[in-house]
């Protein structure tokens, strides 16, 4: 099968990438993409037009918990521990 991608655009793209590829890296990656691209190939030949498209190949649930209102902590006792406040907020030092 003849290459779907050259060492010049392997070169190319790795220049875009700001990569530095030694000549023996250069002709490994145009193997590897070539291989990469043909298996595309094969893939695309699979016949899809029953198949519901998805966002996920694993159907996802979410586990967190579900959100309750419950009493919130005293202001007085969490400002207690605080370096420094006015009485009702935090006090930090200016950052600008």
């Amino acid at each position: 099968m003849d290459s779907k991608i050259t060492r010049d655009e392997v070169r190319h793209v790795a220049l875009l990438a700001r990569l530095q590829l030694s000549d023996a890296e250069e002709e490994q990656m145009t193997g590897q993409m070539n291989n990469i691209l043909e298996y595309m190939d094969k893939l695309n030949e699979l016949d899809t037009k029953d198949v519901e498209p998805t966002t996920h190949a694993i159907e996802l649930r979410n586990v967190f918990r579900p959100d309750r209102v419950e009493p919130s902590l005293d202001r007085k006792d969490s400002l207690g521990n605080a370096p420094g406040t006015d009485g009702v907020n935090f006090v930090v030092p200016r950052v600008l």
